[in-house]
């Protein structure tokens, strides 16, 4: 397979990237570096097998591979992340997010064989369903949301227009090793971990009672696989990526104290349009693509914790 991974350099590009050369693939990464890993150097050397292109994945570099036949699969993981972010800048996520991802898909019709597309659990909203089929009504409730989820809505149009094959695969709250979380649009987990790491408090938003379906990275990399093996269509269906269970933020917390004893926690408001608790039904999921959660969230913690050097 000839793959192109856009957003290779970030925290799910590049362990997908890095699995897909391990497998024999050729890998062509796409990546401006405005969302890249501190190491991504280190990273690219490592994997010396890639073809690195430094440029937006809507660039002509880019689309000239697609409309020269020399990519099988696109795996779309780039965008501008991160819930409050496009609160607050919903003009530019909306530019980057919904305008480029367009021109993306119109080159790859009639030119691969498929386009893997990295949603979000956020078309949910508050989901008044636990767990949450991947059926069940879409209500996002900011702009990341709802750019996932149009974008998910033009996937499906292409795919019933244009000769394109196309799944959406919406990811839980994914965490692991490469994530870092020195940003102030950090996930939970990685901005806990560098907060231990740096002697800083770690921050609780709202009540701490919000639960999330905590999904670890190598769970993400084996859907992406496994929808990129699949030999049948899959018409742009969306399909939850998750555990199909969940952890409140004050168990981890606790875990955290227990641990860490020395640790301090303060508190912060809640999050504009973050919801109150996400758990994925991934039964679609296993039965269409035959996926199947091997790490679950205390063993991720763990091997997270590990790579940060946090378990002494």
């Amino acid at each position: 397979m000839r793959a192109l991974v856009t957003g290779g350099c970030g925290f799910i590009g590049s362990n997908l990237s890095a699995a897909l050369i391990s497998g024999g693939h050729k890998v062509v990464i796409a990546d401006d570096l405005s969302g890249a890993r501190k190491d991504f150097v280190n990273f690219l050397k490592e994997n010396e097998e890639i073809e690195f292109l430094p440029a937006c994945f809507s660039s002509d570099a880019v689309l000239e591979k697609i409309l020269n036949k020399e990519i099988d699969v696109v795996f779309h993981n780039a965008a501008i992340p991160r819930v409050s972010y496009s609160v607050e800048q919903p003009f530019e996520t909306t530019e980057v997010n919904i305008g480029r991802t367009v021109k993306l898909l119109e080159t790859c019709r009639n030119n691969v064989k498929r386009f893997i597309f990295a949603s979000s659990s956020s078309v949910y909203g508050g989901a008044d369903i636990m767990p949450t089929p991947n059926n069940h009504l879409k209500s996002p409730k900011s702009p990341y949301a709802w750019q996932k989820s149009s974008i998910e809505d033009i996937i499906k149009i292409f795919v019933s227009l244009y000769d394109l094959d196309a799944v959406c695969l919406r990811y839980f709250n994914v965490f692991g090793p490469g994530q870092f979380g020195d940003s102030a649009y950090s996930t939970a987990v990685s901005a806990w971990c560098n907060a231990i790491k740096h002697d800083l408090p770690l921050r609780s938003d709202g009540t701490g009672e919000q639960t999330r379906d905590m999904c670890y990275i190598d769970n993400v990399v084996q859907a992406n696989l496994k929808a990129a093996a699949y030999n049948n269509r899959l018409i742009g269906q969306c399909l939850n990526v998750a555990c199909g269970d969940r952890t409140s933020n004050n168990e981890i917390l606790a875990f955290m104290k227990a641990r860490y004893p020395k640790i301090k926690i303060i508190n912060a408001p809640s999050r504009p349009g973050d919801v109150m608790h996400t758990q994925a039904d991934i039964s679609e999921t296993e039965n269409i693509i035959s996926y199947a959660p091997t790490v679950r969230f205390w063993e991720g913690l763990e091997r997270t914790l590990a790579w940060w050097n946090l378990n002494d």
